[in-house]
């Protein structure tokens, strides 16, 4: 179990590198948050993925969305 979700941590990391779109980077950064936050409660580290959930996947995806969003886009795409 813990092997197929720190596949999947690599795989969105990876993803979230090389995405052109930033929002898919983000999604992809908050998807990697919340299942950090699962093998945390795996772990028995519940305080821990409280607070991965709540500051990584929530308000880290908040911001990057809001400063996105205030940003314009200067490729031609």
């Amino acid at each position: 179990m813990t092997i197929l979700l720190l596949s999947m941590i690599l795989a969105l990391g990876v993803y979230a590198l090389f995405s052109h779109d930033l929002l898919h980077s983000v999604i992809a950064l908050s998807a990697v948050s919340m299942i950090s936050a699962l093998l945390f409660t795996i772990l028995r580290a519940p305080d821990v993925a409280i607070t991965e959930a709540a500051v990584g996947a929530g308000v880290s995806t908040v911001i990057f969305v809001w400063a996105i969003r205030h940003t314009r886009r200067r490729s031609k795409d």
